[in-house]
């Protein structure tokens, strides 16, 4: 793996799952890293664990909640000059529509609205790194799916889980082609990923029969936590993609998403949209 001494890198979930692989990795090259989660018992507990790796720090911060986001980013920025690689890998399902503390679709709210915030309140710290990189984990979840934009929040349609998740994914990569776009000519990169099907707990939180079949059917099946970050740790370290930016990734390698995560109109109109649900301007 490419060295990352000197590197100051955030990664979102990383308590466990993928983001606990993907930073355990980052730490393991020479980063110092930020490793967030929702709760400080967690995090902290985590961050004596992986000590022993390399440099770690513990940032806490509920993604369900816009004020916890501001909060967050607020006191990364006044504690660190600069951010070289963000990992935007935080990631929920639900079987129920739920709402967050903000009244929006939850697995919306955490998918795409966090991550959205997050990076724009940062990209202040990214355009002070060195050639920082944007790296969201999506998934090929995405196929399929589209963006009601009359009906973001799940209120008129009946809700479904994984067409939720989907929507996100989709979201996730909209979110990057326009970003890449906005940063053109500032250093900073953005690109995403699938991390494949990985066992992780994501899938008991859809529960019932889809629930059932990810969790004990074919789990034997699923790539380990440490081979779902593979592509994050690439995007995030590897000089092979020093200069590529708003693309879409899998297996460590380029691959085109679907013609819905290709449409730059809509990546810009996601993009005004989710900038007035969360007070970016403000």
């Amino acid at each position: 793996m490419t060295d990352m001494t000197g590197r100051i890198c955030l990664v979102t979930g990383a308590t466990r799952g993928i983001g606990r692989a993907t930073a355990e990795a980052l730490a393991k090259s020479g980063a110092h890293v930020l490793l967030h989660g929702r709760d400080s018992a967690s995090v902290g507990a985590v961050c004596r664990e992986m000590i022993r790796y390399g440099q770690v720090t513990g940032v806490v911060g509920d993604l369900s909640s816009l004020a916890a986001v501001r909060k967050l980013a607020t006191e990364i920025a006044a504690q660190y000059p600069r951010l070289d690689v963000l990992v935007n890998n935080a990631g929920t399902g639900a079987r129920r529509r739920q709402v967050t503390v903000d009244g929006y679709e939850r697995t919306f709210a955490i998918n795409h609205l966090a991550p959205f915030l997050l990076t724009n309140l940062l990209l202040d710290k990214l355009k002070a790194g060195k050639a920082a990189r944007v790296v969201t984990v999506s998934s090929m979840a995405h196929r399929g799916s589209k963006l009601d934009f009359d009906d973001l929040n799940w209120e008129k349609r009946k809700f479904k889980g994984l067409g939720a998740y989907g929507a996100s994914k989709l979201a996730n990569i909209l979110f990057t082609v326009e970003l890449a776009n906005r940063l053109a000519g500032s250093g900073v990169t953005a690109n995403c990923l699938h991390p494949g099907v990985v066992a992780t707990n994501i899938f008991t939180a859809f529960g019932g029969r889809t629930g059932k079949i990810f969790t004990v059917l074919l789990r034997p099946f699923m790539l380990s936590p440490a081979d779902g970050a593979k592509t994050s740790i690439y995007l995030a370290s590897s000089p092979e993609v020093g200069n590529v930016t708003g693309k879409f990734f899998d297996k460590c390698r380029e691959v085109a998403p679907t013609a819905a995560g290709q449409d730059a109109a809509a990546a810009k109109r996601l993009w005004d949209v989710s900038a007035k649900l969360t007070r970016l301007s403000g």
